[in-house]
């Protein structure tokens, strides 16, 4: 079955398998990760300074001890050691050692398995033998590094979670701009060419996201000039043939009774109906039609229409309601489905009216899962056959006198419980929405909210 093109597609968002995260958490991820790498590099970078530093001080003062030493041991004529000073000391170095057999002075680091070293000093004396000194890393000197290390990850610790508040700020600020701009985009996309992408993001300091909101904007205009542009031209092409068309139209009665006669007035009609279609849709495509409305009771309102219409459908009316609407477009759309459903399905045709609820059902091999993807599309009928197989503009139509109206008219395919989706439908429905709140002067509407409808 078919549906012809529709009054604007779909506003649909497809996002990719996969974990989806917001920007603000990326962000703040980010600067957590970069904060907690330079912490533990300056870390580490000042522990060493600051050991560094503490034990070139314990070596000076390790060296004056040992001339200190080694000026009182010449002085007592050797007799005399100091500081707890040895001569040729066997825990002595070897390193050290080879160093002050040079004849040099020197001092010496020796690490110990404990974690604090001993600092060492030698000197040479005149017989050849080695006068040292050593003692322990100090106690006060490992407190403090001990407190250091602690003052490191404290600061460490602070500056990733400084860091992680700072990202979400960040973040939660350009998702906020990104949120309102999408939601802006869909706007547009939805057709309210009246929305600006770069004043819904507001602000006053200007990023990137104030770049695209302006391309978005930029985007958005072109795209409804265009739009405009080839309205005004299938306008345009459309009143310029409804005069020579009338009269294709006029002159073809006049043609003698005959089979060439009756070809020629049922292709002159059928082009007269295509050249109506054309303009009606380029004026629902304007966005400038509004509802004419009327108070009726929509059962009684379905029955009567139909009954003056066709005999071949039957009418349901499961519950009465009274709604205020333009009976006139109404009946456009009634009209529209109808005929629809008897070109592209099969009898009998049901129609059946539930409160603000109108269902158009026939019992053909249902609607192109194009049309149920994307919704009517003009021109596409989805037969194989186009000859004789209507335009594609009837849905169109339908679909766009529903906007008008604030409706909302939806499709799909009727399957038995439990049938797989690749067996054939048994049948197709249409269902049109009525607003519980008719349309204003302005054409604004409050829109249906279907998310809780089966």
């Amino acid at each position: 079955m078919n549906g012809a093109p529709g009054a604007g597609r779909r506003f649909r968002t497809a996002l990719p398998a996969g974990l989806r995260t917001g920007v603000r958490w990326k962000i703040s991820a980010a600067i957590a990760l970069v904060g907690a790498l330079v912490a533990v590099v300056l870390s580490l970078v000042v522990h060493n300074a600051a050991r560094v530093s503490m034990l070139d001080n314990a070596r000076d003062v390790q060296d004056e001890r040992i001339q200190f030493a080694l000026r009182l041991y010449s002085a007592s004529q050797r007799q005399t050691l100091q500081f707890g000073t040895k001569v040729d000391d066997p825990a002595l170095p070897a390193e050290l050692r080879q160093k002050v057999l040079t004849g040099r002075r020197a001092t010496f680091v020796e690490d110990k398995p404990g974690g604090v070293p001993d600092i060492w000093a030698a000197v040479p004396l005149a017989d050849g033998h080695v006068l040292s000194l050593h003692s322990r890393f100090t106690d006060r000197s490992a407190t403090v590094m001990k407190d250091l290390d602690q003052a490191l990850l404290i600061g460490s610790i602070t500056v990733v979670f400084g860091g992680c508040a700072l990202g979400v700020l960040i973040g939660g600020q350009l998702s906020r701009r990104l949120r309102k701009a999408a939601t802006a985009a869909s706007d547009v996309a939805q057709g309210q060419t009246d929305v600006s992408v770069r004043d819904a993001i507001g602000g006053v300091v200007r990023d990137e996201t104030d770049d695209l909101a302006s391309a978005v904007d930029a985007m958005a205009d072109a795209l409804k000039q265009r739009l405009e542009a080839e309205r005004r031209v299938t306008a345009d092409i459309a009143h310029e043939l409804r005069t020579p068309v009338t009269g294709l139209l006029t002159a073809a009665e006049l043609l003698p009774p005959g089979r060439p006669s009756e070809l020629v007035k049922d292709r002159a009609q059928a082009m007269r109906t295509l050249v109506e279609d054309v303009l009606e849709v380029a004026r629902l495509d304007s966005a400038a039609e509004r509802a004419e409305l009327q108070d009726i009771t929509l059962g009684e309102f379905v029955s009567r229409r139909m009954a003056a219409l066709t005999t071949d459908v039957s009418v349901t009316v499961v519950h009465e309601s009274e709604v205020t609407t333009d009976p006139r477009r109404l009946e456009r759309i009634l009209g529209n489905l109808v005929a629809n459903a008897a070109k592209h399905g099969k009898p009998p045709i049901e129609v059946s009216v539930e409160g603000r609820v109108i269902r158009v059902r026939d019992h053909g091999p249902g609607f192109p899962e194009a049309l149920l993807a994307e919704g009517p599309s003009r021109f596409r009928t989805g037969s194989t056959d186009r000859a004789g197989h209507g335009h594609g503009l009837g849905l169109t139509i339908a679909a766009g006198q529903a906007r008008v109206l604030g409706a909302r008219l939806t499709f799909r395919n009727v399957r038995p419980a439990g049938a797989p989706p690749d067996e054939p439908a048994e049948g197709a429905v249409a269902v049109l929405w009525l607003p519980e709140h008719a349309p204003t002067n302005t054409g604004s509407y409050p829109m249906l909210n279907l998310a809780d409808i089966k």
